[in-house]
């Protein structure tokens, strides 16, 4: 079973997949819209991708406010969520999100590449945080029980 990972914006979702093992997380792919509010194209892609890669759970990033409150990018994301759930019948699990895009752009700078290319790939690497975040999490607390 394989679990999706999805960095939800405003333009943007960038997209990620677990191995079969759900051990690791590799960035796919950035789904990029015209309109923000213009959805459908962009869940009729992640459908593809659910499909192609034989996703059964997916995660969103939850991009919550450093003091833990909820603001509007939040609440976005949690109607991107209901929306993911009411079409695909997966289980949506939100996950904090926060400093992800921070992290992504300071591998990207790690590994040299120039301020003026990251945004083209911030979004991609944002959802392989999350979903590795969430896989490391799930693996930590499976260990913890036996």
């Amino acid at each position: 079973m394989r679990v999706m990972g999805l960095d939800y914006g405003a333009k943007t979702v960038g997209v990620a997949v677990s191995d079969a093992l759900q051990i690791t997380a590799q960035g796919i792919e950035i789904v990029r819209r015209q309109r923000e509010n213009k959805l459908r194209q962009t869940l009729a892609r992640i459908e593809e991708l659910i499909v192609a890669y034989e996703v059964e759970k997916i995660v969103v990033g939850l991009p919550k406010n450093m003091n833990d409150t909820i603001g509007e990018r939040a609440e976005s994301a949690i109607a991107f969520k209901e929306m993911l759930e009411r079409r695909t019948g997966l289980p949506v699990i939100m996950w904090d999100e926060r400093l992800t895009t921070v992290s992504a752009d300071k591998v990207m700078m790690e590994a040299g590449i120039r301020r003026e290319h990251r945004k083209e790939y911030v979004d991609k690497i944002a959802a392989v945080f999350i979903l590795q975040g969430y896989l490391d999490a799930c693996r930590h607390a499976d260990s913890a029980q036996h």
